[in-house]
C-alpha cells in the first residue's frame, strides 16, 4: 500500500490557500458578524482541508 503525504497534494494546498484568504477577508468584516457569516465561511473553509485530510489517512 502506497502512503501519500497530504502536503505533497496539489488540492490540499489549494484548500489551505483558500483558508488563509478567507481569514485574510473575513476579519474586514464588521464584529457584529463576528459570530454569523464570518464564522460560517470560516468553517467552511477548513473543512475543504480537513476532508481532503481524512481521505489521505
Amino acid at each position: 500500500m502506497h502512503i501519500i503525504s497530504i502536503e505533497k497534494l496539489e488540492v490540499w494546498k489549494e484548500a489551505i490557500k483558500l483558508v488563509v484568504k478567507t481569514y485574510n477577508t473575513t476579519n474586514l468584516f464588521p464584529s457584529d458578524e463576528k459570530f454569523g457569516l464570518r464564522s460560517q465561511m470560516r468553517r467552511c473553509s477548513v473543512s475543504g482541508s480537513s476532508k481532503n485530510a481524512e481521505g489521505t489517512a
